[in-house]
């Protein structure tokens, strides 16, 4: 892309280091004007130093907003009614979050008549993709500028030397190495590189910050009631909250009990493998209730499909394409499987583990009087002649043919 291209670009800011650098170099580089947007979905931290730096950098259109509602209700609960495990046991915590950015980036670039949109995600990460799929699908003649890909600052060293000849100022912490890189939204932090880096090492307990650790855990198990309309979670032990309250929730009685914490080596989409140890306490929970509910509201056949397709599901969002027919597709299948997953499931939270120990719904399709081992009248023994005679058909055509 040419230099002078680009009138107006919206950066994708978190007030740190790197973001207020690309902030500062996007103006000298593209001499263009810059608009800012932070989103808060639950990271933790304060966001007005966010609005006070772009300010100091010379930004007039500065955007912070609250998106926790609805990244909770239409991207996390979404995703959570498929059941969703990247590689059979990530949340895709830092995954899930990055179409929300990504759209909003997009929406805010047609409100202010910016041409091009920005972010800080690394050339060899999964978050340039996901964010850059995302604006490609919502706004098909959109620019994108990713430094990373472009400039030569490609050491701390050089980072901090930028800022402190630009007069932009250096957190006492980011003079010397962070022992691991971090995200944080509502849904999970992910702890990535650096220390991380040698999968054989044990992460330091003390990088945890949702979770305690199962050791510390309280001695004393707790039970909790999850209950659910329509396949997603309305109310805990009988209080109805909003989704983003629900999921806060969620994450205080999960990190109190150490549940949720992830050591995991994957798969990027870019094509190397990467070791990322993540906490999702509110998710592991969430997951575990869905499917139990699941597990009596849903036909045999429906339950096993829906797990069949939830592989390719996992790895349409954890690759970015959340906006892609495809995914569409298997959303509209999965949430017409929703309609009866209706009811509560009662969980008991202890040393780090979730377990499953009542469910119960007005829509189940569990019959005592059919699965009863004692006297019924509604299930007579002697069709199971036929069954199992009918399906062992073919496999003894096929032993008295080929022997």
């Amino acid at each position: 892309m040419k230099k002078g291209d680009v009138k107006k670009v919206v950066l994708a800011y978190s007030g740190g280091l790197d973001t207020s650098i690309i902030l500062k170099w996007l103006k000298d580089e593209y001499n263009c004007e810059v608009v800012t947007f932070t989103a808060d979905i639950g990271q933790g931290e304060e966001l007005e130093p966010a609005r006070k730096k772009a300010e100091m950098l010379g930004i007039k259109e500065i955007y912070i907003e609250d998106l926790r509602e609805e990244f909770v209700r239409d991207f996390v609960f979404p995703m959570f009614r498929a059941n969703t495990q990247y590689e059979g046991v990530y949340l895709l915590g830092t995954s899930i979050a990055r179409p929300l950015i990504g759209k909003r980036l997009v929406e805010i670039a047609r409100a202010t008549g910016a041409d091009a949109i920005s972010h800080g995600a690394t050339g060899k990460g999964n978050d340039q993709v996901r964010f850059e799929l995302t604006a490609y699908a919502l706004e098909p003649g959109i620019k994108v500028i990713a430094p990373w890909r472009e400039w030569d600052l490609n050491s701390r060293a050089k980072l901090i030397e930028y800022a402190q000849k630009h007069q932009i100022p250096v957190p006492k912490d980011k003079h010397g190495e962070s022992p691991y890189s971090m995200d944080a939204n509502m849904l999970h932090i992910s702890y990535e590189g650096k220390a991380l880096e040698d999968p054989w090492l044990e992460a330091d307990d003390d990088m945890f910050r949702m979770t305690v650790s199962p050791e510390q855990a309280p001695d004393q198990a707790e039970y909790i009631e999850v209950s659910f309309d329509k396949g997603d979670a309305v109310a805990i032990n009988g209080e109805a909250l909003s989704p983003a309250a629900l999921l806060t929730r969620l994450n205080e009685l999960g990190g109190k009990h150490g549940v949720g914490r992830l050591d995991l080596v994957e798969n990027r989409f870019v094509g190397m493998k990467s070791r990322g140890v993540y906490e999702t306490p509110g998710g592991t929970i969430l997951l575990t209730a869905h499917r139990a509910m699941e597990s009596i509201t849903l036909d045999r056949e429906e339950a096993h499909l829906k797990d069949s397709l939830m592989p390719k599901y996992a790895e349409l969002i954890y690759n970015g394409f959340w906006y892609a027919p495809e995914r569409l597709a298997l959303q509209a299948l999965i949430d017409q499987t929703q309609h009866h997953v209706v009811g509560d499931v009662r969980l008991k939270l202890y040393k780090g583990n979730c377990s499953v120990v009542g469910r119960r719904s007005p829509k189940s399709l569990y019959r005592m009087d059919f699965v009863t081992f004692e006297e019924d009248t509604v299930y007579d023994q002697y069709d199971a002649n036929g069954f199992i005679r009918l399906n062992a058909l073919r496999l003894r055509l096929g032993k008295m043919a080929r022997g």
